[in-house]
């Protein structure tokens, strides 16, 4: 489902004014965060995630299992927001 840079781009617009509705903490990416994210996903399609890890390249991990697991499109992350995108087909 890879996007297009004009689409990603106009995602992140979209996301600009939303709040994360999902708190990754230091025990990283558990099977509870992964079911929470999955019922983010499905009710709003464009979510921002807050992950609480220090070090940038283990942000960058825990986003991509993250996104890997739940087959959802990375967006973007600034600082430790993180935005992800999987279009809902029922919507």
């Amino acid at each position: 489902m890879a996007l297009s840079t004009q689409q990603k781009n106009q995602l992140k617009g979209q996301a600009h004014a939303l709040k994360p509705v999902i708190m990754i903490g230091h025990k990283g990416l558990t099977p509870n965060v992964i079911a929470e994210t999955e019922i983010a996903l499905l009710a709003h399609e464009l979510i921002k995630i807050k992950i609480a890890e220090v070090d940038k390249a283990a942000r960058k991990e825990v986003a991509a299992q993250l996104c890997e697991a739940l087959k959802a499109e990375f967006i973007q992350m600034v600082g430790r927001i993180v935005t992800i995108y999987r279009e809902n087909p029922d919507k």
